[in-house]
């Protein structure tokens, strides 16, 4: 192995590990409101709507979010799949299991529980590693004591019920239900190459929309 293919994989980890960094500290840089914390995870020039860019609006568009929404939260992080376009550009997916104290317009609190996962980009910029985009995709948001069974499984206080996007990044869930096994052999596909399992599930499906708040 020649010095230069070392410090390539030498980099590579490097790179996996700051990434995953990154999830961690987006956890707790939210969970503690340390907006400036927070918004530096992201790349100086992210977008934060179709007008509208910058950390700057990035702290703004959180900071409305969490005093109307939310008196606490905590988000807990698990499966991190990480591949890599280049040297300075990945994409990953990282499932979160979070937990909001949510005030209701009655003065009530309800405690609302959540399952998703997070679709990102990431990039590197003069060094370090950043978020370029976090795609939030929902499976259920509810009330610890009222299990999400049925369509439309988030259901936030005061508000009408609707359809998270946790499935919809992934052609093959609808396509499990679609074709119920027959009495042939099942096929097999050959297996993804490396550094385009994600790439493989995705099928070039199109990316929903995303209800966030």
């Amino acid at each position: 192995m020649s010095d230069l293919d070392l410090a390539g994989r030498i980099d590579r980890l490097e790179s996996l590990d700051e990434i995953r960094q990154l999830a961690a500290k987006y956890s707790l840089s939210l969970d503690m409101r340390d907006l400036d914390a927070h918004v530096n995870l992201f790349a100086p020039d992210i977008r934060v709507s179709r007008e509208l860019s910058g950390r700057a609006q990035l702290k703004r568009w959180l900071d409305d979010t969490l005093r109307l929404q939310f008196t606490g939260t905590s988000h807990h992080i698990g499966n991190h799949i990480i591949e890599f376009d280049d040297a300075d550009h990945a994409h990953g997916v990282v499932y979160s299991k979070n937990e909001h104290e949510t005030p209701c317009a009655n003065g009530d609190s309800e405690w609302v529980i959540m399952q998703m996962l997070y679709w990102d980009n990431y990039e590197r910029i003069d060094g370090r590693w950043y978020f370029r985009r976090r795609l939030p995709c929902y499976w259920y948001a509810t009330d610890l004591n009222k299990p999400p069974t049925g369509d439309d499984k988030m259901r936030w206080p005061d508000r009408e019920a609707y359809e998270g996007a946790y499935h919809a990044l992934w052609p093959s869930w609808a396509e499990f239900w679609a074709n119920p096994p027959g009495d042939e052999e099942p096929q097999v596909a050959a297996p993804a190459p490396l550094e385009e399992f994600l790439a493989t599930m995705r099928r070039g499906a199109p990316e929903p929309k995303i209800r966030v708040r």
